[in-house]
């Protein structure tokens, strides 16, 4: 197994001015793979985590994400613990942790009356700042179609009458989830569309008609398998963009998922290790890696405009991020 000392990453694009602001994250399933691949590892509890590979690395704020069904206790041991200045600075060493909480469509199967209470419950919660992630998912068709449509239904009508921000997944689902949207949301509405992999045009209708959407940016955006998410970004700044282009993005993790690519770079991780493995789950501080490749996908600068890199795409992505779920 690749040395966890591995894990430790600071980026130089990373300042007060421009800190790594998560978007969606899977705290205690990070937690959870890292404890499971590293069972004799140095940190014994998520905050010890939390402090020592988080904090360093610059990591401000992060949401985390919770959807299972039946609703698991831990939300409120992690929200609680952050809800003053003090037991923020103890717990979490400063680092701003805040929480959405919904449904997977996976888990739709799993939905009832009990989990839609618990979920109300949550969102009353100083921390809380949206519901989600949900959605459809017709890759895995995990739970039946239909019981995902009716289940997304049921939470957009629950999130849009507590006028919560909306965490959203898609995934080869993109005419049912663009109908179902527009039937059930106001325009106005914050929707973050989560780890965006889908068509380009799906994308763009979503910008025209939703003006506070934005695109949620993994490290997948850095595979080589996966050029539509590129091409997304791209069309911001192109001939169908809006008047004067604009960067609507957040950037997020999916932690411990999609460790991006391009962290390779690091000169400590430029090499698998004896056993041709590499880094086993990603975390919260390698967002500036995934915000570089953005940065390269933009166009150069023009007059006064400085062109883009990884430090501005972090500190645009933390005022969205601030636009969209008030962090």
């Amino acid at each position: 197994m690749i040395p966890e000392s591995r894990f430790r990453l600071v980026h130089p694009a990373v300042s007060p001015a421009s800190p790594i602001v998560d978007t969606h994250t899977h705290l205690a399933l990070t937690f959870e793979s890292y404890r499971r691949k590293y069972p004799a590892g140095e940190h014994k509890t998520v905050y010890d985590f939390v402090r020592a590979l988080y904090v360093p690395a610059g990591v401000k704020e992060i949401v985390d994400v919770w959807c299972e069904a039946p609703v698991s206790p831990l939300w409120r041991e992690f929200a609680d613990s952050a809800l003053t200045e003090e037991s923020r600075r103890d717990k979490w060493s400063g680092m701003g942790y805040w929480f959405v909480m919904g449904v997977h469509p996976h888990n739709a199967k799993f939905y009832t009356d009990k989990v839609e209470a618990d979920i109300i419950e949550a969102m009353g919660h100083p921390r809380c700042v949206g519901w989600g992630e949900m959605g459809l998912d017709y890759h895995y068709d995990t739970s039946p179609r239909p019981v995902q449509r009716a289940v997304f239904v049921r939470q957009l009508q629950c999130a849009v009458r507590l006028n919560k921000p909306l965490t959203i997944h898609s995934r080869e689902a993109d005419e049912d989830t663009e109908r179902i949207l527009k039937e059930e949301v106001p325009k106005d509405h914050k929707i973050h569309i989560h780890c965006f992999t889908n068509a380009p045009a799906f994308a763009q209708r979503l910008l025209d008609h939703f003006p506070n959407l934005f695109i949620g940016i993994t490290g997948v955006i850095t595979f080589s398998s996966n050029t539509d998410t590129s091409t997304t970004v791209r069309n911001m700044f192109g001939p169908s963009a809006s008047e004067p282009p604009r960067l609507r993005i957040v950037l997020e993790t999916d932690a411990p998922y999609m460790v991006p690519s391009t962290i390779y770079s690091v000169p400590a991780l430029a090499t698998p290790d004896a056993n041709g493995k590499k880094l086993p789950l990603s975390h919260c501080g390698m967002l500036p890696w995934t915000a570089g490749f953005v940065a390269g996908l933009l166009p150069p600068g023009r007059g006064g405009d400085a062109g883009w890199d990884a430090a501005r795409v972090l500190s645009v992505a933390r005022e969205n991020a601030r636009a969209m779920y008030g962090v």
